[in-house]
């Protein structure tokens, strides 16, 4: 692990595996909402399957999460301050060509990113659908704003009767996360359209066939200029283990 302080004072850990060389450029990979690099992409054998595969990766814990700072105030969150962490990292590493895949939050940030960022060279997304088009972020009717707040933040989450909430707020306390950070993170989640028209790069676009944060991925496939969906088996938290997903984003990015 290394660190790197970001546009706006803000420490954030970085990991690198695999040897640069090659042709193809290193793939950036940005977890999702709640979790850290080492949980979304390390530990389901994603890192290990791109690096089998000749790449260099290079991961990111976002802001609030994992390793990296993580301050309180709603006002240094967003998706949008993730991408300027992004376009930092990039400068920090020198890196003028890459391959960005982002998860559920990171997709945002993903999107965001490659919207403004001419280093990218392909994407992939997953774990978001329709609602990054029609919401500018994740889909609001699954997951309630509030109700993610107030349950990350009870004292006592007896009180929770939302069973997505619920399942959030167990993760993050198995992971031992900073609950009050992520509820700042929830606070300043992106809302505004993102100009999907400007990602003119080859994207792919990925969901589980349970996932109910990722419905109807062909609608954010069909906005993006030149992008592909796939849908494979699991649900927002277990498709990412599933090979396939692994695989598809190996296949992809060659």
């Amino acid at each position: 692990m290394q660190t790197f302080t970001s546009f706006d004072g803000t420490i954030l850990a970085h990991y690198s595996w695999g040897e640069p060389g090659g042709d193809l450029p290193p793939v950036v990979l940005h977890h999702g909402f709640s979790t850290s690099a080492a949980a979304n992409w390390h530990a389901p054998g994603i890192v290990d399957a791109l690096v089998a595969a000749g790449r260099r990766v290079v991961a990111v814990d976002a802001r609030g999460h994992g390793a990296s700072e993580k301050p309180h105030d709603p006002a240094r969150y967003g998706e949008d301050k993730m991408a300027r962490d992004l376009a930092t990292l990039f400068d920090v590493l020198g890196l003028d060509r890459v391959d960005l895949v982002g998860y559920s939050m990171g997709g945002v940030v993903a999107l965001l990113t490659a919207a403004t960022d001419h280093r990218i060279r392909r994407l992939v997304t997953g774990g978001i659908g329709a609602g990054a088009v029609e919401q500018g972020g994740v889909d609001r009717a699954a997951l309630p704003g509030r109700a993610l707040i107030d349950g990350l933040l009870a004292d006592d989450p007896r009180i929770i009767t939302d069973e997505r909430v619920m399942g959030f707020r167990l993760f993050a306390d198995a992971s031992g996360a900073d609950r009050q950070a992520l509820a700042a993170q929830a606070q300043a989640g992106h809302r505004t359209p993102i100009a999907l028209d400007r990602i003119t790069i080859p994207a792919l676009v990925l969901a589980g066939t349970d996932d109910w944060l990722a419905t109807r991925p062909e609608v954010l496939a069909a906005a993006l200029p030149d992008a592909r969906w796939k849908v494979l088996s699991g649900d927002h938290l277990t498709v990412v283990r599933n090979p396939e997903f692994a695989a598809a984003i190996v296949s992809f990015l060659t």
